[in-house]
């Protein structure tokens, strides 16, 4: 008895299994003509005429089919169109599907059409277990936004996605994307780029290795060896963020921007670009660590501030810098609040507390204007109004050469301080020494104008003009606090003396972390851009667009 019940027991259950098992069959809704013929086509169900059949939510229509009842399998010939509810419809000239696996295959003139886009090529799957399709024939993928084209590509029905592993092309009105990876979501328009890709319209060209664009805003962000290029602008950094609509752009940690006209380089951690397409009145601004680099006569001036703005046309652009600013040229260096300079006057402001070295020359005074030659672009002459002062140290003694007056006026020849005017109520103390270096006396005298000529960092001559009045002291009959000139105040021990003293040591420190930081991320394994939450749930609470 027991044996009996355990034998009911398995084939009851053996049966329940081949339930569970079996496919359902793919049912013939329609037909006008139906016929079986063992010699045309073995095992076969021909239908002819206005055909249709449908399977587990997926209807086909046809002018012909072949169903092989007991494979589950239909082969579908003429004007054959899938539709799968309101999200898919697939038409082609020829069509087979598997009603045991659920993969259907298409070719001759296919077209995928969904809500959002339509996909034209020659052959294609789907698989309806996955809710994906793939090609490997050339396709060309349209929406109301863009035009793509690859040699092959994957769908994914669920997600709205179309990935594309071979070179692909998005052609939009202002701009071309391509990419040998890149993720499409028809529905938002978000394209996802991995690997070596390109953005190129009129304006701009957008390089970049993992990035992200959303075609129907144009807005995007790069992350990996990303840079912008405009006709005399490169702009790049570890991570870019880019506005088409608005031309803006930002950088983030690594920022170097070039200017090919000018001939320049801005370096710091963080930049924002506006682009004037019109007037071409460009503005932008740089911060944390900011640097200007400008190259003169096959040497760099490097000027630091901790905020610059930089505006205007090409040509025409003023630079201006604040906060604790300095700079350093090989020949010069110097501090001040903050500069203004202006390309089209060539006139460079050091405003408030400026203080310039000049080889082992000290200069201060209330106001400070460099100014330039605009022909050949280099230095051509310098203003110091109000508290001119000039100190430089004596190199064989303790002493130090002085020359005050209200106003200075130098000028440069081949961008080095050549010849200096020092005019009204002149002092000068000046040691005075022979061609073997022998002191020769202590020179103190004043005068309505005095006339030094400079030979890099020692004064090669100095001449008193009208109204003289001093005599040269032997070193013995000066005594020291009668060796120095009112308001004398060296610093020496501040002068930059390289272009790394430009920076503050806490931005010396914001630099070695953000270093640190870039470094361990580039250290990390390169993988493409993770959708964001916004491509994920772009559908949501937005009613489903449907297929015409």
């Amino acid at each position: 008895m027991k044996k009996l019940y355990l034998y009911f027991t398995l084939v009851f259950f053996s049966t329940l299994v081949a339930v569970a098992q079996k496919k359902s069959p793919i049912q013939v809704e329609y037909s006008d003509f139906a016929d079986i013929n063992q010699t045309e086509i073995p095992d076969a169900l021909l239908l002819r005429g206005n055909v249709r059949v449908s399977h587990e939510g997926v209807v086909f229509t046809c002018n012909k089919a072949y169903y092989f009842q007991k494979e589950n399998y239909i082969k579908a010939f003429g004007e054959v169109q899938m539709v799968q509810g309101d999200t898919l419809y697939l038409n082609s000239k020829y069509a087979e599907y598997n009603g045991e696996v659920k993969k259907a295959f298409a070719t001759g003139n296919v077209i995928m059409r969904s809500p959002e886009s339509t996909l034209v090529t020659d052959t294609i799957n789907f698989d309806r277990n996955t809710q994906e399709a793939f090609y490997n024939t050339y396709g060309t993928i349209t929406n109301r936004e863009n035009t793509l084209k690859s040699k092959s590509g994957r769908y994914y029905a669920n997600e709205k996605k179309f990935r594309f592993l071979t070179a692909v092309t998005i052609t939009n009105p202002k701009y071309t994307i391509k990419s040998n990876h890149l993720d499409y979501y028809t529905n938002s328009g978000h394209s996802y780029l991995f690997g070596p890709s390109t953005i190129t319209s009129k304006e701009n060209y957008i390089y970049t290795e993992k990035g992200f664009y959303d075609t129907k805003k144009n807005l995007a962000y790069f992350k990996r060896k990303s840079y912008i290029k405009y006709k005399d602008r490169r702009i790049e950094g570890d991570s870019l963020y880019y506005d088409r609509n608005r031309e803006f752009a930002s950088a983030t940690n690594n920022v170097k921007i070039t200017d090919s006209i000018n001939k320049g380089i801005i370096k710091g951690h963080y930049a924002e670009i506006f682009r004037n397409l019109k007037t071409e009145k460009d503005s932008m601004m740089i911060t944390k660590r900011a640097v200007a680099i400008t190259l003169v006569e096959n040497d760099s001036m490097y000027v630091h501030g901790k905020k610059m703005l930089i505006t205007g046309k090409p040509g025409e652009r003023i630079v201006r810098a604040f906060n604790n600013v300095r700079f350093y040229k090989t020949d010069m260096s110097g501090k001040c609040d903050s500069i203004h300079s202006d390309q089209k006057t060539a006139l460079t402001k050091l405003i408030k507390n400026p203080i310039l070295w000049n080889y082992e020359n000290q200069m201060t005074g209330d106001i400070m204007h460099l100014i330039g030659d605009k022909k050949t672009e280099k230095l051509d002459s310098l203003k110091v109004l109000n508290n001119a002062f000039i100190i430089s140290k004596d190199t064989l003694s303790t002493g130090y050469n002085q020359v005050k007056g209200q106003n200075l006026y130098g000028k440069f020849s081949d961008n080095k301080l050549r010849e200096v005017d020092i005019i009204k109520n002149t002092e000068v103390i000046y040691y005075m020494r022979n061609d073997q270096k022998e002191l020769i006396g202590i020179n103190k005298s004043v005068s309505s104008k005095i006339n030094m000529i400079l030979d890099k960092n020692t004064i090669e001559t100095i001449t008193n003009y009208n109204q003289v009045d001093g005599d040269i002291y032997p070193e013995a009959e000066l005594p020291e606090n009668a060796r120095k000139l009112r308001g004398f105040i060296w610093r020496g021990d501040e002068r930059i003396k390289s272009k790394d003293d430009i920076f503050p040591p806490e931005e010396n420190e914001l630099d070695a972390k953000i270093q640190a930081e870039s470094n361990a991320e580039k250290a990390k394994e390169d993988k493409p851009l993770e959708p964001s939450k916004e491509t994920l749930e772009y559908d949501k609470n937005k009613p489903k667009p449907k297929v015409k």
